[in-house]
């Protein structure tokens, strides 16, 4: 019992932070942001092991490095283009994340990229014969293209140990998903594959955990991939100055009513994990560590030449001074 409500309690104040961090990155320029989605995000990467690697969706990203050891000021310090960013200040920290913490980004820029680099992860763990696995995120959208399907049908042939993990928001930018995808659903694609396919609430946090938890099992055991679909819902636009005017409003409304959020509080309450007071008090120190990251990385001073030298390399071995 007490297990069980510290694994909650841990589930909630993940997508506490996670829901701050998204809420507060909105008001920055060009930022992609997920909120509404968080479930996915924590679900999909809580409880791996050191070993596992992990390929998040650039929606989530933040959350996803940061729950992998990644500190959330250099996190945001990358978004910013800072000297104290993982990458001091060459690419944005929300597409190239830390490598040293088994955290791999888009890198090229391009959509479903993570997706191959994460299947070709999974070859060199089945390769040196290591029980590490690879978790890797992407939207619906992404589902539409090559990457997707070359690299499921690879994992699939070769039962490679990864796990993919659709964010199914329901748009595609603005593009609607019964529009771009007429299967039954982005799990029923998996029968191509001859792999499973799940569909789970992607708004129950550890509804996501346990079909996550369970493709890894299966994945770690030499069974091979299993793609998951998870349903949620955007509601935050694409981007920062999206006003998501695209999205009826009755729709909007209908899954306010499921968010994320809301629905992990109340599990904790209805089991007494975490009364009123505490809940008030885990979401304004959240508040206050945000807040606090995002002003700090904001105050970080610009690369200068000293930075970013000619002599210097983004990676020298993955352990030396530009790996921190």
């Amino acid at each position: 019992m007490i297990s069980e409500d510290n694994t909650l309690i841990s589930l909630y104040y993940l997508v506490a932070k996670g829901r701050e961090l998204e809420r507060q990155m909105t008001k920055l320029p060009g930022f992609h942001p997920g909120v509404g989605e968080e479930a996915v995000v924590v679900g999909s990467f809580f409880g791996l092991s050191d070993d596992d690697y992990i390929a998040p969706h650039y929606r989530g990203a933040l959350l996803a490095a940061h729950m992998r050891g990644a500190e959330i000021r250099r996190l945001v310090a990358g978004v910013l283009g800072k000297a104290t960013s993982y990458s001091r200040g060459r690419v944005r920290g929300d597409i190239c994340l830390p490598l040293k913490f088994n955290t791999l980004g888009m890198f090229s820029g391009v959509l479903g990229n993570p997706m191959s680099i994460a299947t070709g992860i999974g070859l060199s763990t089945k390769m040196k014969g290591n029980k590490g696995v690879v978790v890797t995120s992407f939207g619906e959208g992404t589902s539409n293209l090559g990457a997707f399907h070359e690299s499921i049908n690879l994992a699939a042939c070769l039962a490679l140990p990864v796990v993919y993990v659709c964010h199914n928001n329901g748009y595609a930018m603005s593009t609607r998903t019964e529009y771009a995808i007429k299967g039954a659903s982005v799990a029923n694609r998996a029968l191509g594959y001859g792999i499973p396919g799940v569909q789970v609430d992607g708004n129950d946090v550890v509804a996501v955990h346990q079909a996550v938890q369970m493709a890894v099992a299966r994945a770690r055991a030499g069974e091979g991939p299993t793609l998951i679909d998870a349903l949620t819902y955007r509601i935050s636009g694409h981007y920062s100055a999206d006003a998501n005017s695209y999205q009826p409003a009755e729709e909007r409304e209908a899954w306010l009513k499921k968010d994320p959020l809301d629905r992990i509080k109340a599990r904790l309450l209805s089991r007494g994990a975490l009364n009123e007071i505490q809940i008030a008090e885990i979401e304004r120190s959240v508040v206050e560590e945000i807040s606090a990251a995002i002003a700090e990385a904001q105050n970080d001073p610009d690369p200068d030449l000293d930075v970013l030298g000619p002599d210097d390399l983004y990676c020298n071995d993955g352990l030396g001074e530009n790996a921190k």
